[in-house]
Order: structure tokens, then C-alpha cells, then sequence
């Protein structure tokens, strides 16, 4: 099937605005709609906007946040007229959800900057070796796992999200919640050890669990390291700890104790104390080899000791998970691969096998499994790449670096210090950005470098397997069957490019997006200003000084009558994408390329989403009056309007 390009083209926006076909207008569109309403002497009057089974209108920008600063509200204490007034932190208002994502994504830029620094160090000795003049410690000095560094750093700033341990769930994090590492769950207190099984409060905290007998066993991570498991999901066999050879066969050794983690699961047995319990499976898509589940409390219901495979004393510990959980998931996705089809023709609900029409190297299907009378996405012609327009002249190539090969060395690289002296992407999983910047400097045209250089990433196309499916309240959304690391690029935003004020407010804006790099990096009209360790050319800062003035942007793309599978990706007040400008054939920062990369480490089947960066009360209709409407993303901190 092939129905990219034969199904008839969308309503326009003359027609009544659902939740279904509400998309984005550009700045200058909400801006001569203002004009004319102010000619037509129209009073503007907020009318709700209706829900109705579909995708909603995008205010596609470049930066997600727009929110005007917010005063921290005034403590019970301070409004109460106590000479001490006291603020309550902004941070403290946030869900646990929210402070939960944002240090998993501090702990990946960390992780990164690791892995970046290791590959610097492995690609100087390679080039050592072939001179012969490496130093001595350049060959001795060990290299230092990326994730392990990742926890020192944010331990030494004090970033880690709770250093105190606690006694059953642990807020914002759901039963099903999987974790990329050991790590991961090191940062956010929820298993304190990135290697031991058993995780425990020692006898030194007696004085804060009072009335309880120490040690305590909080949690426990089951992932094959003891021979002597046995797992039948509901009911566990839990080897004890100590003995093992952990970091080599993983046999055992010798004759387990019984002191701390497994007193600490005899302690939980006899005074009816729950602990987390987490499975880890093999994943390749994981930079440890291994995702983890929480599969939610378990109670320790008997032990003892036997002698084990390898003849040594070991102890046994019965776990039975507790009632009144949500459903376990973990033999569901086991990993998740029970619920992806091997093959396109497996898909149930297919309605179209490839979007794309043969032009990505990846097929794209669609799914529906809502509609009474399923039908594919309609009316669009699907295209790879920019679609230029005649009366935009095309900006010449920008100079290139004199690497060959591939680029390796920041210093002497000139695309990297347009990156701030260093490159923005590390080469490990496929490549990955390190953090968003305001934009990235990709190698180009004139660079000596090949295809596989790090610093031409999201250049290569669409990597995953992804699916466009429908939803029952969003329209169409897409997918991915695969697992995808923080940082990695999912698609460029292509379309037809046009100029701003030659967009029709009276047609159909709803998959206009800006090329608003310029502003966002200028913080104009309430944009929240990226990382900015980019050395812009002096050709590119005096040339576009005056337009950086404008909170306008001069360009934007339409993705309505052509484009790919990005226009299908929906909003979320927190969402897993953001939007990233990129600069690689030239250096016009107004005419830059808008990809999309993952914000985190997204699982299998999770819905892909960025933030369409409405402002509140931003949306005119036709007749210049002020449109709502509601959001339907379901996220815990959801705004509940789009705009």
C-alpha cells in the first residue's frame, strides 16, 4: 500500500478549529490576524475550543518554553505575618515526575560528557601508538566508566535528587518505570548502589527509624548475577549477597554472612517491611547491556540457608509480591519484544505499510485501531528533504575544517570551535548530542571529512523503526519500536519553506513551524536562551543584527501539503524531544535546519512528543477572537490549555 500521495488534502482554517486539526500559526500570522481584527474593530472574545478526536494545532517553534517567569508563592508562615517570611522553593512545587526527569537528564549530560572525554582519550593514544610518541601514563592511566563519573559529579555538587534512603515507593516512580542503568537509579535514591543486590539502611540510622530493628532492606535489583535465583515473577527465590564472584564468572566463592543487606531481608521478614523489587534484562540498546524494571513491593515471606550450586552456604530469601499493585510488565517486555511485531505484515491495524512510499530506508507504517472504518493519515505528499522555494535564494555553502577522514581533534578542527572548542555530539550508540545548544555547527560540503564523521549526525536520516498509529484523543501520533537513547536524532522538521509574512492567516497554518533559532539564542518575546558556548562567525553576527532584533522570524516551514513522519509527532507539557537548530551545507542561522532529538532515554512503544510552545491566550481565529483550547497530553504537570 502507498497512500502517501493520493489521499485527498485537510479542511482549512475557515472551517470550524477542532482538537483534531488545530496546529500552529507562526508568529506573523497571529500577528496580521491582530491587524485585522484591529481594522475590522472586532472585539476579541474567548471562545472555548471544542475537543474532538485528533491533533492538535502547533505553535512549532524552535524553544518549547515560553512561560513568563513566576513568583514562588508566599509560605503559610509569611502570609500569617511572621517577621521571618519564608518563600517556598519554586523547585519544591514541581511533581515528583518533573524533578525526577529532570536529574535523569542531568545524570545522561554527564554520562556524555564521559563517554566524550574517554573517546578523546582512546582516539589521541590510537594516534599515539601510530607516531610511537605516546607517554607512559597515556597508556596506563585507566579509563573510568562514564556512569560511575556521571554519579561522583552530581554527588560532589550535591545534584543527587534524595541522599536520604527511605522504606517503600518512592515518589514518581510508577510500577513498570524502567531504568537505562544501575546508575540511573543510583541518582535519584531509589537503589543506592550501582553494584551490590541488595540495597540497606545500616544500624548507623537507628536513630531515625525508631521503633525499628536494623539493618533494613529497601530494595533489591534481580538480574542473574546469582546462580542460585529462581523467578516466577509473582513469587521470587532471592539469592542473599556476598560470595559472588560479581565481576568475573559470577560464581560462587565462598560462604555467604548473615549481616547487612541480608540481615537487612531477615529484619523486613520479621517486622512485615515491603522492599522494591526490580528485574533487569538483557538490552542492547542500553550503554550497561541491561534495562531495569520496577515490578513494585515485594514482602520477604521465609529464609534459610542451604548449600548452593557451586557447594557453598548461601541464603535463601522468598519474596511474594503484595496485592492491589498495577499489573506486573516486566513478563510482558521481555522485554516489550512480545509486543512489537517482527515484521510490518504482523502489525495489527495496519492501514498503510510504508508512508514514506519507499523513500526513507526505514518503512514507516500506520496503524489504526480506533476508528470504526480505518483509514490512513490523510493529505500529504512525503518528502526527505526541504522543499525550496524559487524566490528564496539558496545561502552558499559555509567554509569547511581541512580533518580527514573524520573529524577527532576539537583543537584543531574549525566546525568544532564554532561549537565552542569542542563537538556537540559523542560517536557512541549511532551518535548523540551531549546537551540542546542554541544551535550546532555540523561538518558540510566543504569539509574534508567523510559520511561517518561524529560531527554530521543528524545527517544520516531516520535511524529507528517508527510507526504512525492513531490515538483515541490526539489525532495521529507516532512511535518507536525501538529503544532510543538521550541525544539521538529521530528527523529533521521538512516541509515547504516559505517566508512568514507571505503566509495566508486565512488558509490553513496548522503545520507551520518558525525557524526561530535566531530569537531563541537573543531570548526575544519570552524565549528561554539555550547553551550558548557557539562562536558565531563575525560574517553571521553583523549581518544578522538587525534582524535578531525582530521577535518575528523571517522563515518558517509548512509540512501541509508535503512532508515526513514528523508532522505527526504531538505535544506534551513534558515531553521526551526537543527541538534542536542545525547548521551543516551552510551558516544561515534563519534558514537553519529544525531537528528533533530525544530529551531521555525512551523505552519501546512510548509515544514521541515535544512541546509546541504556546503561549497562553497567543491564538486568534479568522475573526481576530482570542481561541482556547484544551490539552489533552496526560502528563502530570500538563498546563491543560495548549494555548
Amino acid at each position: 500500500m502507498n497512500d502517501a500521495h493520493c489521499i485527498p488534502s485537510r479542511q482549512t482554517l475557515t472551517q470550524k478549529l477542532t482538537a483534531m486539526d488545530v496546529r500552529r500559526r507562526s508568529a506573523r500570522v497571529q500577528q496580521l490576524e491582530k491587524e485585522a481584527a484591529s481594522r475590522m474593530g472586532v472585539c476579541q472574545e474567548e471562545i472555548e475550543g471544542e475537543r474532538d478526536v485528533g491533533v492538535y494545532k502547533r505553535r512549532k517553534t524552535n524553544e518549547a518554553s515560553k512561560a513568563k517567569a513566576k513568583l514562588p508563592k508566599v509560605s503559610q508562615a509569611a502570609s500569617s505575618g511572621s517577621s521571618c517570611e519564608k518563600l517556598v522553593s519554586v523547585d519544591s512545587e514541581k511533581p515528583p515526575s518533573l524533578k525526577l526527569t529532570e536529574k535523569i537528564r542531568l545524570f545522561n549530560k554527564y554520562y556524555l560528557l564521559g563517554v566524550q572525554e574517554e573517546e578523546s582519550r582512546v582516539k589521541l593514544l590510537e594516534a599515539a601508538k601510530i607516531s610511537h610518541a605516546a607517554r607512559d601514563d597515556v597508556y596506563k592511566r585507566p579509563s573510568k566508566r562514564p556512569d560511575l563519573k556521571a554519579v561522583s559529579k552530581m554527588r560532589q555538587n550535591k545534584e543527587l535528587l534524595q541522599t536520604t534512603k527511605a522504606i517503600g515507593d518512592i515518589p514518581g516512580i510508577e510500577v513498570g518505570h524502567q531504568f537505562f542503568s544501575r546508575c540511573e537509579m543510583v541518582v535519584i535514591g531509589f537503589h543506592t548502589h550501582w553494584l551490590n543486590g541488595i540495597d540497606y539502611i545500616g544500624q548507623t540510622k537507628q536513630k531515625e527509624f525508631e521503633g525499628y530493628k536494623m539493618p533494613l532492606a529497601t530494595a533489591i535489583v534481580l538480574s542473574g548475577q546469582y546462580e542460585d535465583d529462581q523467578d516466577n515473577y509473582e513469587e521470587v527465590v532471592y539469592t542473599g549477597q556476598g560470595g559472588n564472584d560479581l565481576l568475573g564468572k559470577k560464581c560462587q566463592i565462598k560462604d555467604q554472612v548473615m549481616q547487612r543487606g541480608n540481615l537487612g531481608l531477615k529484619n523486613c521478614m520479621e517486622q512485615s517491611v515491603p522492599v522494591r523489587f526490580v528485574r533487569g534484562h538483557r538490552c542492547q540498546s542500553s550503554y550497561v547491556g541491561k534495562v531495569y524494571t520496577y515490578d513494585g513491593l515485594y514482602k520477604v515471606v521465609n529464609y534459610w540457608a542451604e548449600k548452593g550450586i557451586s557447594g557453598f552456604t548461601v541464603f535463601k530469601f522468598r519474596l511474594k509480591r503484595l496485592e492491589g499493585q498495577p499489573p506486573l510488565t516486566t513478563n510482558q517486555v521481555h522485554f516489550v519484544r512480545g509486543c512489537i511485531p517482527n515484521s510490518v505484515s504482523d502489525i495489527r491495524g495496519l492501514v498503510c505499510e510504508d508512508i514514506s512510499g519507499g523513500l526513507e530506508d526505514i518503512r514507516i507504517p500506520a496503524t489504526n485501531l480506533v476508528d470504526d472504518e480505518p483509514i490512513p493519515p490523510p493529505g500529504f505528499t512525503y518528502i526527505k528533504k526541504l522543499k525550496w522555494p524559487k524566490d528564496i535564494a539558496v545561502p552558499p555553502n559555509g567554509p569547511g575544517c581541512n580533518c580527514k577522514g573524520s573529524c577527532f581533534d576539537p583543537k584543531t578542527c574549525t566546525c568544532a570551535r564554532l561549537n565552542g572548542f569542542d563537538f556537540p555530539y559523542v560517536a557512541k550508540h549511532g551518535g548523540r548530542l551531549i546537551e540542546p545548544k542554541a544551535v550546532v555547527f555540523e561538518c558540510g560540503p566543504n569539509c574534508g571529512c567523510g559520511s561517518g564523521c561524529v560531527n554530521r549526525i543528524s545527517q544520516l536520516g531516520i535511524r529507528f523503526r517508527l510507526e504512525v498509529f492513531r490515538t483515541p484523543n490526539k489525532g495521529w501520533g507516532v512511535r518507536s519500536w525501538d529503544y532510543i537513547p538521550s541525544g539521538a536524532p529521530i528527523c529533521e522538521y521538512v516541509g515547504r519553506l516559505m517566508k512568514t509574512d507571505q503566509v495566508d492567516p486565512s488558509a490553513d497554518t496548522n503545520y507551520v513551524f518558525d525557524i526561530d533559532c535566531l530569537q531563541t539564542m537573543n531570548g526575544l518575546d519570552g524565549r528561554e536562551r539555550r547553551l550558548r558556548d557557539v562562536s558565531l562567525p563575525d560574517y553571521l553576527s553583523k549581518g544578522d543584527e538587525k534582524a535578531s532584533d525582530s521577535s518575528a522570524p523571517e522563515f518558517c516551514i509548512d509540512g501541509l501539503s508535503c512532508g515526513n513522519v514528523s508532522r505527526f509527532i504531538n505535544h506534551s507539557c513534558q515531553p521526551n524531544l526537543f527541538v534542536q537548530c542545525v547548521l551543516s551545507n551552510h551558516h544561515d542561522i534563519k534558514l537553519a535546519r529544525v531537528v528533533l532529538m530525544a530529551a531521555d532515554n525512551i523505552p519501546p512503544l512510548q509515544e514521541l512528543s515535544y512541546d509546541y510552545g504556546y503561549a497562553v491566550d497567543s491564538v486568534l481565529g479568522a475573526d481576530g477572537q482570542t481561541k482556547k483550547l484544551a490539552c489533552y497530553c496526560g502528563a502530570e504537570k500538563c498546563r491543560k490549555r495548549l494555548y
